[in-house]
């Protein structure tokens, strides 16, 4: 059997833009001294006239970028989830949201999968600081394709978009031809009459898995990757919370805000229905491997496995 190919997300991120940068002269990148790590590097190496390292300031960043957008760039601002999202929201919600200026957020080093870096830089409360923005647009790409896909998307939607990488190289699972990327809709990988996984980011490929162990047991479960957090795909949410009955989340990031909270608010509404929501509980991280990180958590396959199974 051939060996998966994996690749960061954040690599994904920093070939995207140095590709979209050829044909979008306006497409403009900022970073906080982290271009190395963001891989918005690759762009620089391309585009060094369209490059500014804004230093170790990421509200004064957000700031600059506004300002650009009210010329007519788009810039991409980049730095790691926690700053991006943590530091700089104030920023983001006043000097970007507010007016509706057509500025991307590019945040890489998401979730416990940091690693090593530990619970402060290991930011699993982005998505739920960002969907509460009126107006803003939340994306976790699942893979390179996606992820890729996701930055082409953020570039032609007309105001802020919020995107979330990963530093874990994670397997490349949307190398098809029938692939298809729509802002705002879901992809149903596996189909499935007993329960209903609805995952996002890196914890797609680990559901995949998971629903073979359950098959192996006699569960088939409905796969559907939710790579836009906001808005997100509730048609297809309501008809397969009524399909199959339970309904179950899995995400890197808290349980409280995230892709489970927007299901719930979703299912509550429209199609009340039992839900069980894999994430991070209301914890922080720690500093370890980020693969170790992930089965101490219970966010690997094993994991997901054990809790669907149980809640089945």
């Amino acid at each position: 059997m051939a060996e998966v190919k994996k690749i960061a997300t954040r690599e994904s991120y920093g070939n995207a833009l140095a590709e979209l940068g050829k044909t979008y002269p306006n497409l403009v990148v900022l970073d906080a001294d982290l271009a190395a790590a963001t891989k918005t590097g690759i762009f620089k190496k391309a585009f060094p006239d369209r490059h500014i390292d804004c230093g170790i300031a990421e509200s004064n960043m957000v700031g600059i970028a506004a300002g650009l957008a009210t010329t007519g760039k788009i810039p991409f601002v980049s730095s790691f989830a926690m700053f991006a999202a943590g530091r700089a929201f104030e920023q983001v919600r006043n000097s970007v949201a507010y007016p509706k200026l057509n500025v991307k957020i590019g945040a890489t080093h998401a979730g416990i999968s940091v690693g090593e870096d530990g619970a402060t830089h290991q930011c699993c409360e982005d998505l739920a600081l960002m969907r509460t923005i009126p107006g803003m647009v939340v994306m976790n790409p699942s893979d390179d394709v996606e992820a890729k896909a996701a930055v082409k998307a953020a570039l032609d939607h007309d105001g802020p978009v919020y995107i979330r990488f990963g530093r874990l190289a994670v397997p490349v699972i949307n190398d098809r031809p029938d692939y298809k990327f729509e802002l705002g809709k879901g992809v149903v990988l596996r189909e499935g009459k007993d329960i209903t996984l609805v995952a996002t980011g890196l914890e797609v490929s680990e559901t995949l898995v998971a629903a073979e162990k359950l098959a192996a047991d006699g569960i088939d479960a409905k796969v559907i990757n939710i790579h836009t957090i906001k808005p997100l795909d509730e048609d297809l949410i309501v008809a397969a919370a009524k399909e199959t009955g339970k309904v179950v989340t899995i995400e890197e990031h808290s349980v409280i805000g995230g892709l489970g909270s927007a299901v719930c608010d979703c299912l509550c509404a429209k199609a009340p229905t039992p839900v069980l929501k894999i994430g991070v509980n209301d914890t922080f991280g720690e500093s370890g491997p980020a693969v170790e990180l992930l089965k101490k958590y219970e966010l690997d396959s094993e994991g997901i496995y054990k809790k669907v199974k149980a809640f089945v």
